[in-house]
């Protein structure tokens, strides 16, 4: 029986959060510290003609005032972005200056008069837009950008990176295809709204020490950008990172921490503080990207899918950043969880006058898979056959190919077929897709399948340390964000399952320290688990053998005949032969006074195995080690009059491999539910024709309020990963990706319109309906 594995085990730091005691980047402060207000752009695309600080300049406790210069231009996958505009701005909202001031007032009022002027240029504004012949561009110098190998932009263009999966022969897939359906989807940029704002601290120190208080998801990301930008040694960057209030890929992106640097550098070093207002932290910093897509699909009369054609055009904004990997993500994946010999898919990143997109919870994938199952209804539709017996038809199942020509099989892929049943069961599929409540209202149900993988960087490690303590306790240090997702208690569970002792007597430091803690590459991609859990086993293995051998000494045995375990050491066969950890730990002193082992430091790390880039014609690769598999569904009630609707019942059954935490589980897939459902009904950037975000704030910006929320009904599939701690599967995404395909669907029988577009109030649905019915 598990000591720890599957039990619902408080989270390490709940004492700390139910109390108001945890500390975030915005609670340190120290009494030299100086305080950054951004000017930023009204436009969305401008030249910058002047900018006049004078009178700025004479605000009391002003130290300066930054603007931009022409480098160095930043960006992980193309070097497209200086970090405070230069020459021109290309969105609403872009940093233009950064005033450095003693109080946060005073460099609030001073940046209010700066003067700047600019000349509006054509506006970009949607990737349909940014993909007409006559485009204005966006990028004029995108052919001569540094980039990395495996990006390919097109210049003259808006498009930042093209992605090709070219699966089969894409005319005997039509050809044997009874049924096509052909239509496009879109929805707009939204945001993260993290419960915490982007915030960040600089400092350099007298020995030329960079110091950052960061609330990031990529501390170990900022040392290496730091010395690819501007040439400081990596050594010499130090980044802690605190508890981090929400994220959900928001704060994987390096932004405020470059501004926060120059700022210090400005005024000899000084520690800065940078801190997003919440209308900054929505357009100011990277968002959640938006999709412009056209598909066709086949299939056989009797629902076989034979042929798939997708374009996808992603919408990120004025900047690459991450929207280039997002975008490759998205064509990894761009069939959803189904078997198709013949593919077709161009996933294209196109530069726009949005702010820049960067990763959002599910990477891709709540995206791609609005398009792909919305396009699976209306299949079904016109092959008059149950929605989830055609899903049922077309499971990937092990032995079938990936889009990308990768083999599956039960480990990798686990049991989707499983889950479909499980959902049919829970939602009682039986007893009808649509029932009439009276003669205005109908409750109607609405599925779909999910699955994803993570596409990220080959070489990606994580690292973990075990350090003892001299009552047998153990200390983990692991370079993961702790950001609510409750990864290091996890990370505990396994340990405490390892050794079979008292999970109370596991410490883990919460707080990253990049100086004294092992790399993590970033807390990202659902791989948090599967990496860092690896890595810990490895270092757990590595006490062992330390343990052991000690005791061996002490007990007079070879190690070999030892176990470890409630807290001892002890002969396998004669358990009541032991020594206890405590009194070997830090090395055993025999009676005499002699000295033998020394303190145990356990080590390991871990990186992920056997992944590759893909192939630039065929998209041929590996870029993820599994698929976690799911079935979702929806069920509303729908005024067939004025359009309005109710969330009753929300579904998720999600194939985990191995439930490794009871309680942290449903409430990592049922908070993820929450916003793929926001995402579906009502979060979205409303943009003016010049390309201005038009609802920064949360009056205007409308996600669920109090008793918004439908029932959360969450069911687990167990087909253990082979290769992850203890079989789990990656699962803090994948609630939320299939939700808003599942709204659409359930919205789209209740309607009798086909609602392709995000996000689906009231009033888009009318609109939807009475284009139909003047048509």
């Amino acid at each position: 029986m598990s000591l720890s594995i599957g039990k619902s085990i408080f989270r390490k730091e709940s004492l700390e959060k139910v109390t108001g005691a945890a500390k975030y980047t915005d609670d340190y402060s120290t009494n030299d510290m100086l305080h950054i207000k951004l000017v930023i752009s009204p436009h969305a695309h401008a030249k910058i003609v002047t900018i006049d600080s004078s009178k700025a300049l004479e605000v009391s406790g002003v130290r300066t005032i930054i603007v931009g210069q022409p480098f160095p231009l930043t960006g992980e996958e193309i070097k497209d972005r200086p970090p405070i505009a230069y020459d021109k701005v290309r969105y609403h909202g872009e940093p233009v200056a950064a005033v450095v001031a003693d109080t946060a007032l005073q460099a609030k009022k001073a940046a209010e008069l700066m003067k700047i002027t600019y000349e509006p240029l054509p506006v970009v504004n949607s990737p349909q837009d940014a993909l007409l012949p006559d485009a204005t561009l966006v990028h004029e110098n995108l052919a001569v950008y540094e980039k990395i190998e495996h990006v390919y932009p097109e210049a003259n263009t808006n498009i930042a990176d093209r992605t090709k999966i070219r699966k089969g022969c894409i005319e005997e897939g039509w050809k044997n295809s009874d049924v096509t359906i052909e239509t496009d989807f879109s929805f707009s940029q939204s945001d993260h709204i993290a419960m915490e704002t982007r915030c960040v601290i600089a400092e350099i120190r007298p020995d030329g020490y960079v110091v950052f208080t960061s609330a990031t998801q990529s501390p170990y990301m900022i040392k290496k950008l730091m010395q690819d930008y501007f040439q400081i040694e990596e050594g010499k960057v130090i980044v802690t990172t605190p508890f981090v209030g929400g994220a959900y890929g928001g704060k994987v992106p390096i932004q405020l921490e470059l501004i926060a640097y120059m700022a210090s550098a400005a005024v000899g070093g000084r520690p800065v503080k940078l801190l997003n207002s919440r209308e900054e932290d929505m357009i100011t910093s990277p968002v959640h990207i938006g999709l412009d897509a056209h598909i066709k699909l086949g299939a056989t009369k009797d629902g076989q899918l034979t042929a798939a054609e997708i374009l996808y055009a992603f919408d990120t904004g004025a900047y690459s950043d991450k929207g280039a990997t997002i975008s490759r993500a998205a064509a990894v994946t761009c069939t959803g969880p189904y078997h198709i010999d013949h593919l077709k898919c161009d996933s294209l990143c196109v530069y726009t006058n949005h702010p820049y997109a960067t990763a959002y919870r599910g990477f891709g994938h709540s995206e791609l898979l609005f398009v792909f199952e919305r396009a699976m209804d209306m299949l079904a539709k016109e092959l008059k056959m149950d929605p989830i017996e055609l899903r049922m038809k077309n499971t990937i199942l092990p032995g079938h190919t990936t889009p990308t020509q990768i083999r599956l099989n039960e480990s990798t892929v686990g049991n989707l077929p499983n889950c479909i049943s499980t959902l049919k069961q829970l939602m009682q599929w039986n007893e009808g897709q649509v029932i009439e409540i009276d003669e205005r209202k109908v409750r109607t149900k609405g599925v779909s399948c999910i699955w994803k993988t993570s596409t990220i960087d080959s070489d990606a490690s994580s690292g973990i340390i075990l350090t003892f303590n001299g009552d047998g306790s153990i200390n983990i240090e692991s370079g993961v964000v702790e950001m609510g997702m409750g990864t290091k208690t996890v990370l505990a569970q396994l340990l405490a399952e390892k050794l079979s002792m008292d999970i109370n007597k596991i410490h883990v430091k919460m707080e990253v320290d990049t100086q004294i803690i092992p790399e993590h590459w970033k807390t990202v991609a659902s791989r948090s688990t599967l990496m860092a859990g690896r890595a810990l086993l490895k270092a757990a293995d590595d006490a062992i053998v330390q343990l052991k051998d000690t005791a061996s000494r002490v007990l007079m045995c070879s190690p070999d005949d030892l176990e470890v375990g409630n807290e001892m050491v002890y002969v396998k066969d004669e358990p009541d032969i032991f020594i206890k950890v405590e009194d070997i730990c830090l090395g055993y002193k025999y009676p005499h006074g002699y000295s033998i082992g020394g303190q145990v430091i356990g080590r390991g790390q871990y990186t992920l195995r056997h992944l590759t880039h893909l192939d630039h014609e065929t998209g041929i690769g590996r870029p993820g080690p599994e698929y976690t598999v799911g079935a979702q569904g929806v069920e509303i009630e729908f005024d067939t009059r004025d359009y309005t609707y109710k969330i009753l019942k929300a579904y998720a059954v999600i194939d985990v491999g191995k439930v490794l935490n009871m309680k942290l589980a449903e409430g990592q897939v049922m908070g993820a539910m929450e916003m793929g459902l926001n995402l579906g009904s009502s979060e979205t950037f409303v943009f003016s024709e010049n390309g201005n975000v038009l609802n920064p704030r949360l009056r205007t910006y409308t996600p669920f309020r109090y008793g918004d929320h439908p029932e959360y009904i969450v069911h687990f599939i167990e087909t253990p990963h082979i290769d992850s701690a203890y079989g789990a599967r990656g699962l803090g995404e994948h609630g939320l990706i299939g939700m808003p395909a599942a709204l659409a669907n359930a919205l789209s029988i209740a309607s009798g319109v086909e609602l392709n577009r995000l996000p689906l109030t009231p009033e888009s649905i009318w609109l939807e309906k009475r284009g139909v019915n003047e048509n």
